[in-house]
């Protein structure tokens, strides 16, 4: 019998979004394996999660990262790995601490080997699992096919909000986009809540006011980012300045984006599209799904967009209310789409 992470009843407001999680998303059936990967500040949700698994009957395996190594991961404990690769589906549901990245990219270097159904809850917290995640995600998926197929035929997406972000993107037929609604596929695993579609820009150029919040580790630490935001200026996908009256936030995203050669590289063009979302909370794995724009510096995920760089690092940047064109088209106004 595998190891349990709950003792006392579940709280029953999260058993939706969790059996959402299952059913829709991840589509678990009871002939199917699953892991499942949690930390003990994320066990109430991570117990919902299980019991919902258990309704099921799936065989699974669950770990609590600190029973298999200390805090922050160098490494994804080789306990976890090897599991995984056992399984069809799996599920990290856990909380981000600085220096991890690495460990969550060798767990999913062993999702996309082994083609695994994955779904990726980094910093799940009670708030999204009572929003984002009891989102419709079929609808999700239907308005996320209708923009994903649009983008592919454009050349230029241009935003703007009345905040300051004035900002294109180049894009190339040889850099894909993707989808990851919610409805996780074994082609490529997604965050859940979902709700975005995605690409590596051939390029970018502008100015990107960050009002929402930032990603990784920083996003705990500074939150809603509407009172001080973060201005970026790109020129040819590079930040070129920064300026923030937090002069912390603007350090310290500084010095993320310094760490190697492309982390100040734009790898990440995106469209939220979970209408579920309707104001920023704080946390970037439900903010960034707000219908909107955010980019992302590192990274391009060029195991599926087809990029040919590499960055060890990728931080989320969202803004608020915009307006988006595709080759001069409108197709958002004011933070709601029009297509």
């Amino acid at each position: 019998m595998p190891d349990r992470v709950y003792l006392h009843p579940i709280d029953p407001e999260l058993i939706p979004g969790a059996r959402n999680a299952i059913d829709v998303c991840l589509r678990l059936k009871p002939q199917e394996r699953i892991t499942i990967i949690t930390d003990t500040a994320t066990r109430e949700i991570a117990a919902a999660l299980q019991r919902e698994v258990e309704r099921v009957g799936s065989d699974y395996r669950l770990f609590v990262l600190e029973h298999h190594a200390r805090r922050p991961l160098a490494h994804m404990p080789e306990i976890i790995l090897d599991d995984l690769a056992l399984s069809q589906v799996s599920i990290f549901a856990a909380q981000t601490q600085p220096g991890e990245l690495t460990a969550r990219t060798q767990m999913t270097s062993v999702v996309n080997n082994h083609k695994i159904r994955h779904g990726h809850m980094v910093n799940i917290n009670r708030e999204i699992m009572l929003e984002g995640m009891r989102a419709d995600f079929l609808k999700v998926d239907e308005l996320s096919q209708r923009l994903v197929e649009r983008a592919r035929q454009v050349k230029r997406i241009t935003c703007k909000t009345p905040h300051g972000t004035e900002f294109e993107a180049e894009l190339s037929p040889k850099l894909k986009w993707l989808k990851t609604s919610g409805l996780i596929r074994k082609d490529k695993w997604g965050n859940l809540p979902g709700g975005e579609i995605f690409t590596a820009p051939q390029n970018t150029n502008g100015i990107f006011v960050v009002d929402g919040v930032v990603g990784d580790y920083l996003c705990e630490r500074f939150g809603d980012l509407k009172d001080n935001p973060l201005t970026i200026e790109v020129e040819n996908n590079r930040i070129v300045d920064l300026r923030s009256e937090n002069k912390d936030l603007r350090d310290e995203f500084r010095a993320y984006t310094s760490t190697d050669e492309n982390s100040n590289r734009v790898g990440e063009f995106a469209i939220g599209t979970n209408t579920a979302c309707t104001h920023i909370i704080g946390h970037i794995l439900q903010d960034e799904k707000i219908p909107g724009v955010h980019i992302a510096f590192g990274h391009p995920y060029a195991e599926h967009t087809g990029a040919n760089w590499f960055s060890k690092t990728h931080i989320d940047c969202v803004g608020r209310d915009f307006d988006i064109w595709f080759n001069g088209d409108q197709v958002m106004k004011g933070g709601k789409f029009l297509v």
